[in-house]
């Protein structure tokens, strides 16, 4: 090799990014979300970013994310990420968690909104989960009989309060096995169960429980739901169905939410992807929950369904929308 190509050829490797540590390698990540949309209309998309910056993150110059969404084709979907080698992988619920949790026992994983990880069989435990997956939960005690004792404040005698699920959420598939039957026992209440996978089954499973003559509805945290919110939110009011939710952003036109907030939830995810990223092994970092539940009562709304919100309630609200 000629003198002048040896000298151009080194200068060529130390200025290049892999090895330049003024520049750095941009780290890559995978995400995989059991919708299938785009990020920009997922309303927590916003507050992960966020997360991310305040940890020195940006996605496209140093961070470098491929996405992928669907309902139908998760083993499918997370095998591609895998492909990729990327150095940590995001799951968004619990479809997507278990997914990739059966893909890789290697790659770091940071699920996100997972309302039961330890009874999905995700981690050991939550201050101890192990192997090569930890993350963010959406469970801080809220269960079913809580949201049915606001419901029965509001509407008082309420002997029958439908459920909505989405049966490929492995969670509410976890709840109707377990808790909802539990409970309609131990409350002596009927809780009739509508479901609905996709959007254009909404309409049909208010419209179900409005025939069963349920006096109110409970509607279980779903990215369905969630996406679909003022479709959700529409149809409670035209079947006049007082609706119970679990996360903020319902909270506008909604009648009640009792749950965390699903966007501080994401923006705390970035403080996990930054350790991970700078070392820290998944197995060391304890599961964390929501530190606070928000109790949020529309007036609005009740009035619309001619319902009187009791005193007693008002004075528990964390706010109380005029």
């Amino acid at each position: 090799m000629k003198r002048r190509e040896f000298i151009a050829g080194t200068a060529a490797i130390l200025v290049s990014p892999r090895r330049s540590g003024a520049q750095g390698t941009p780290r890559r990540i995978g995400f995989l979300g059991a919708w299938a949309d785009e990020p920009a209309r997922d309303p927590a998309h916003a507050a992960w970013l966020r997360g991310l910056r305040e940890k020195g993150w940006i996605e496209g110059k140093n961070l470098l994310v491929e996405y992928r969404y669907a309902r139908d084709r998760l083993p499918a979907l997370a095998a591609e990420l895998i492909a990729l080698a990327p150095d940590l992988l995001i799951a968004s619920g619990p479809a997507a968690a278990l997914a990739l949790k059966s893909a890789t026992a290697t790659i770091p994983i940071v699920f996100v909104a997972v309302f039961d990880p330890v009874g999905l069989g995700l981690v050991r435990s939550l201050s101890h989960p192990g192997g090569n997956i930890t993350g963010l939960a959406t469970t801080a005690g809220v269960a079913v009989a809580k949201q049915i004792e606001i419901l029965r404040e509001l509407v008082p005698g309420a002997s029958k309060v439908a459920i909505l699920v989405n049966p490929d959420n492995p969670m509410h598939r976890l709840a109707l096995a377990e808790e909802i039957p539990r409970t309609a026992r131990e409350l002596g209440v009927a809780l009739p169960i509508v479901e609905a996978t996709k959007a254009e089954e909404l309409n049909s499973a208010f419209a179900s429980a409005s025939a069963q003559h349920a006096m109110a509805i409970i509607v279980l945290g779903d990215y369905l739901t969630v996406f679909e919110s003022p479709r959700v939110i529409a149809l409670a009011a035209e079947h006049q169905l007082p609706a119970i939710h679990l996360f903020r952003q319902f909270a506008k036109d909604g009648l009640v939410v009792y749950g965390p907030d699903l966007a501080d939830i994401w923006r705390r995810a970035g403080s996990y992807l930054d350790k991970i990223l700078k070392g820290t092994k998944p197995a060391d970092l304890p599961v964390e929950q929501p530190t606070k539940l928000e109790l949020v009562i529309n007036m609005k709304t009740a009035k619309a369904l001619g319902l009187t919100v009791p005193p007693s309630l008002l004075a528990r609200a964390d706010d109380v929308i005029e």
